[in-house]
């Protein structure tokens, strides 16, 4: 991923001015970064080093959202919802 785009993705998604690394932020880089190891793996099936990766990152970002569902809800429903990651 580009300098841009995290940077367009950090913007997009923080809570204060200088906020970098919240779960919010995390949750929204992680799924970027699944996004494309998907595309990746839709062209290249065989690669099993990637695929290990993609279900590394997937974990990651399934304890992020279980860490925001259960601080705090309200941020965790909106997250998804703007994400459009359970339907």
């Amino acid at each position: 991923m580009d300098k841009e785009k995290k940077g367009q993705i950090i913007t997009q998604f923080r809570l204060r001015e200088n906020d970098s690394g919240s779960a919010d932020v995390q949750v929204a880089l992680l799924s970027e970064r699944i996004n494309r190891l998907t595309e990746h793996l839709k062209l290249y099936p065989q690669d099993r080093h990637s695929r290990h990766a993609l279900h590394g990152v997937i974990g990651q970002r399934r304890r992020f959202l279980r860490y925001l569902n259960r601080t705090v809800p309200e941020r965790y429903y909106s997250l998804v919802a703007r994400l459009s990651l359970r339907e």
